[in-house]
């Protein structure tokens, strides 16, 4: 297409046809699967027999009870190839919507048998559909024997990227205990991308919020929705400070829509604290904070000014653009015009590794994109490296 700068992203979602999972699953699972009632100004989300109310917006949103009012594949697979190209993005990794809650179940074999079905149905809907279509499977989160057996399962089915909530299920060790350490050896020896993606916390259906900092009152939307981005920032360090990404350093990581310029300030404060506190450190590095973190710690933004510079004048080389499909937050409808932001901020080569580069070392089999028809960038550059630290 003529005009069109063509480019990876980092994040987007598919919603799940529940009414057609309904059909299909045996009949006690049917009040397992999530699912929304919706009132005039509330709604209630059902999950496992447990339910909790949240407020209603008041602009129309897509509801992930199947109530699509966004793009037209928001709801429909075959449809999104073609909102792919309308957009110009060529490759990118799909995270599912019910698979979000993975963390907030309490029946282990129910479970289980959902996760299982729910990658099934990506590898038939996306991965069997089009390489360009990287769907994140879903993992058991009520236990780490189980998401070892699934990472495995669909490791042999042909995914390329699986999907951790970022707090394990209440009862689960936390990603720095040494029990995900086999999760972690067998990621790296697949080559599967192991990522998270912020808004997946367990919920407290006591008191209908997620388990962890939340805020009401004045600005409470926006502080709830800035709160999520700490919640990646927490599986970093723990994947660092553990040991695990320093043992394993093949592993890459990928943390979604936590924003991407705080990575080289939690390296420099993780720097400080290791130099410092080295006597009372468990386990020891081969390297600094800093550098593991930059290594193996890919992250994705959407609108952010400040990403692009870090990449450009702070050497963090794995900073990924993601359009956050469908959701309000994301670029749908404007996404050229963002990706025009992102190479009118830096230089053209650290512009190409942020939109292309970068998700192109993660996930080499999806190929290359149409060449760009824009013009490079000011300086007339089209390289795909950006400059390292």
């Amino acid at each position: 297409m003529a005009d069109t700068r063509w480019v990876n992203s980092g994040d987007s979602h598919v919603i799940e046809p529940l009414r057609e999972w309904v059909e299909e699953l045996p009949e006690r699972l049917h009040t397992v699967l999530p699912h929304v009632v919706v009132h005039d100004d509330h709604e209630d989300v059902i999950l496992d027999g447990q339910t909790f109310r949240r407020r209603r917006p008041s602009a129309p949103r897509i509801e992930f009870a199947e109530k699509s009012q966004g793009p037209p594949s928001a709801g429909d697979v075959t449809k999104r190839l073609t909102d792919m190209d309308a957009e110009g993005v060529w490759g990118e990794v799909v995270f599912p919507t019910v698979g979000m809650w993975s963390s907030s179940y309490r029946t282990l074999d129910d479970h289980r048998t959902i996760v299982q079905f729910g990658n099934d149905w990506l590898k038939r809907e996306l991965l069997d559909r089009s390489p360009r279509f990287v769907p994140a499977a879903q993992m058991p989160m009520l236990s780490v024997d189980d998401a070892i057996a699934e990472l495995q399962r669909c490791a042999g089915l042909g995914f390329h990227c699986v999907h951790l909530a970022t707090t394990p299920a209440v009862g689960v060790p936390d990603y720095n205990d040494e029990v995900w350490e086999p999760f972690w050896a067998n990621a790296e020896e697949a080559s599967v991308v192991v990522s998270f993606h912020v808004g997946t916390d367990p919920v407290d259906f006591e008191t209908g919020r997620v388990r962890g900092p939340v805020h009401s009152g004045p600005g409470d939307a926006v502080l709830n929705y800035t709160e999520t981005s700490f919640t990646g920032q927490r599986v970093a360090m723990k994947l660092v400070a553990s040991g695990a990404l320093d043992r394993h350093p093949d592993l890459r990581i990928l943390i979604a829509e936590a924003g991407a310029a705080w990575v080289p300030a939690l390296g420099d404060r993780m720097n400080e604290a290791y130099a410092h506190h080295s006597p009372i450190v468990l386990h020891p590095l081969e390297r600094s904070p800093k550098e593991i973190l930059f290594a193996q710690i890919y992250a994705t933004f959407q609108h952010g000014e400040s990403a692009p510079l870090v990449a450009a004048e702070l050497g963090y080389r794995n900073v990924m653009w993601g359009r956050d499909y469908p959701h309000l937050e994301g670029t749908w409808g404007h996404t050229q015009q963002v990706i025009d932001g992102v190479y009118a901020s830096c230089d053209a080569r650290v512009a190409d590794r942020i939109t292309r580069g970068a998700f192109a070392e993660l996930f080499p089999h999806v190929g290359e994109p149409p060449a760009n028809d824009w013009p490079a960038g000011a300086d007339g550059a089209d390289a795909a490296e950006a400059p390292t630290a």
